[in-house]
């Protein structure tokens, strides 16, 4: 038996008035997640439980089978761990956005780019570098991520300071929250110096006058000391591999004890290689047990509020993931068991997430029936108050995939 979960990240949203009333989920052109919806069983996951932020770091945390109550630290030692980086007990790893920032003549700040324009890596790379070069010390270190995703690591005393994510507040007023780590005076010197570098750097220099977003300044948020938890090979005696393009969940991916798959391309956004991700998966079930496929750019697009993107990330997703997927597991011959699902809404309207339960379906080949359903939110939500199969803590999730009794 082989078992997968494919999520595509922040595909959920709200009825838009601009496609009917409908969501972007559900006016799409999504027939193989249909199909699978239509012979498979659908229900609706809390992937967020009370009392947490809905951030994919909890979301996905849930959705591989880990409790956050009991195991979720931050989304920064997560990240950290996938890029490789060992924090010690006294060090405190810090998501690192390079972002957009602007100040008008009163000297408000506002958040005008959580990503940077979504930077590229080489671009952001050499800044990363040239800010670990002239502020890099005892204290705090800097290590190049993703695009605009990056860590810092703190040694020493947290400031005290309440973070906030920056993809929560595009396009709004942000002074409060930076003010914060200025009333620190190592901190204020840093970021003084951090947004000097960036200024005259050449890499914000050709970005700008090639009309682009510079990143004028890094957000710190997400820190967290590094979590400790079983991994799903003791716990479900399965072998299995994660793939993604995002840091966040290769460090779920570890800690999970799963093979880590780099796959050449994948980018986080919706130019990412989806169809390395879909054979990258396939050649991993030829060998394990399971794997868990994530791709976020329904998410990125939720957070740009572009619903052209987003209809094509979602669609994408269902063409190049899951279906070339589905076929090949099918030309196999071999029984399998496969959850296709999202971690969180990123609604249009909002461009941030939200605590909303997630539909969900879960088909076994080795079954005929199902809920002749087509798979969207409202599709979900109707079919949950016929079947009442709702799964309240979502961690137990894949407890239902792999067919174990709840631990």
């Amino acid at each position: 038996m082989k078992y997968l979960i494919l999520v595509g990240d922040g595909m959920g949203d709200y009825p838009i008035d601009e496609l009917g009333g409908k969501t972007p989920l559900e006016a799409a052109a999504t027939p193989m997640m249909d199909e699978l919806c239509r012979k498979g069983e659908l229900f609706l996951n809390r992937t967020v439980p009370e009392g947490f932020p809905p951030g994919s770091d909890v979301a996905n945390m849930s959705l591989l089978g880990y409790s956050p109550a009991l195991y979720y630290t931050g989304r920064a030692p997560l990240e950290a761990g996938a890029m490789g980086i060992e924090l010690a007990p006294d060090e405190t790893a810090f998501r690192c956005n390079l972002v957009t920032l602007s100040r008008d003549d009163d000297q408000r700040i506002t958040m005008v780019d959580f990503s940077a324009g979504h930077i590229s890596n080489e671009e952001s790379h050499q800044l990363i570098e040239a800010i670990q070069q002239e502020c890099g010390n005892e204290m705090f270190t800097f290590h190049p991520g993703v695009s605009y995703r990056h860590i810092m690591v703190l040694k020493g005393d947290h400031p005290g300071v309440v973070t906030v994510p920056p993809h929560d507040h595009i396009e709004k007023d942000v002074t409060t929250f930076f003010a914060r780590y200025l009333e620190n005076p190592d901190w204020k010197e840093l970021l003084e110096k951090i947004e000097r570098i960036l200024g005259d750097h050449p890499v914000n220099k050709k970005r700008i006058a090639e009309g682009k977003n510079p990143a004028t300044m890094v957000w710190l948020w997400g820190e967290g000391k590094m979590p400790s938890a079983p991994n799903l090979q003791e716990r479900f005696d399965i072998s299995g591999s994660m793939i993604s393009a995002v840091d966040l969940l290769k460090g779920l991916g570890a800690i999970g004890g799963l093979s880590v798959i780099n796959v050449p391309g994948a980018t986080g956004f919706i130019d990412t290689n989806y169809e390395g991700k879909a054979q990258a998966a396939m050649d991993s079930l030829a060998t394990q047990d399971f794997v868990f496929v994530h791709l976020e750019a329904p998410d990125e697009s939720g957070h740009q509020g572009s619903l052209p993107n987003k209809l094509k990330a979602i669609e994408d997703f269902d063409a190049r993931i899951v279906k070339p997927i589905f076929e090949h597991l099918i030309s196999r011959g071999e029984d399998f068991r496969m959850v296709v699902t999202m971690d969180h809404f990123t609604p249009l309207s909002i461009r941030t997430h939200s605590i909303d339960w997630v539909p969900t379906l879960l088909y076994d080949s080795r079954k005929e029936g199902g809920s002749n359903r087509a798979f969207n939110e409202k599709e979900a939500i109707s079919y949950d108050k016929e079947a009442n199969n709702s799964i309240d803590t979502g961690h137990t999730l894949i407890n239902k995939l792999l067919e174990k009794e709840e631990e």
